[in-house]
């Protein structure tokens, strides 16, 4: 006889929310939730405010839709560490920070966050890290408008439901409508920007990894204070965006 084995049922109905998150849809409501899972909406509605609380999920502004949240993309990036992506990363960045003595990052989207899963620092005083684990709005950063031009306006639609945007700086793109031109600036010219709208006096350049399907799967960003940029670091920063973008995507994603 096989032995069984032994169920929590409070477990499960966790772990069956969070897998419901690896289907077609990035967010769903209370009623969708208790529906899908067949679980009574009490117990739901309860289990849903546990995990919010734990940073396991997260809600719209309205707080009717959940969605992944911060907490896991933090495990996932402390599990990434180890992985090829990052490894590889580490590598391509140290030529970099050697070369141009610039903090360069690695970066994913985490729901509506972008999620830094790999740093090398410059070793100067002025700089700017955004540290491993470390979240930021997607629109305020240059990989992370990298990581929205690949989606399509009805996914746009479901991030920002809302024609305003949260600032973080006075530089900050704060509409919709504004965001949009900015993204079709980012398809033609295969860069994104940030022109200190993430921290005043501090630019940043980024690119695309591309998986093997040419689907954004991560971006490489340089970030540099203002006062440090002349015409030709910002030539070689483009140059090294490029070169370090394509490495880790042949790496990573398409070397056999």
């Amino acid at each position: 006889m096989v032995a069984q084995s032994p169920k929590v049922k409070s477990a499960d109905r966790v772990l069956d929310i969070l897998e419901l998150f690896t289907g077609q849809k990035d967010s769903y409501n209370l009623t969708e939730i208790s529906k899908e899972l067949n679980m009574p909406p009490s117990s739901t509605y309860l289990i849903l405010q546990n995990m919010l609380n734990r940073g396991y999920l997260e809600t719209d502004r309205h707080g009717k839709q959940f969605r992944i949240g911060y907490k896991l993309f933090t495990i996932r990036s402390g599990y990434m560490r180890s992985t090829s992506l990052t490894g590889e990363f580490s590598q391509i960045a140290q030529k970099i920070v050697d070369d141009l003595n610039e903090t360069v990052s690695l970066a994913i989207k985490a729901g509506d966050q972008l999620l830094y899963i790999g740093e090398k620092a410059s070793t100067q005083a002025l700089r700017f890290n955004p540290n491993v684990g470390t979240t930021l709005p997607l629109h305020a950063t240059a990989s992370g408008k990298i990581m929205l031009s690949d989606m399509t306006m009805e996914e746009l639609r479901i991030l920002y439901p809302s024609d305003q945007l949260e600032q973080t700086t006075e530089k900050t793109i704060s509409s919709f409508e504004d965001l949009i031109t900015e993204l079709e600036k980012v398809k033609r010219a295969g860069f994104g920007y940030n022109l200190g709208e993430t921290v005043d006096g501090v630019h940043c350049v980024a690119g695309a990894v591309l998986d093997a399907e040419d689907r954004i799967a991560a971006s490489i960003s340089i970030s540099i204070p203002a006062l440090r940029i002349t015409e030709v670091v910002w030539e070689r920063v483009h140059s090294w965006i490029t070169r370090s973008c394509e490495e880790l995507s042949y790496k990573v994603y398409r070397q056999q």
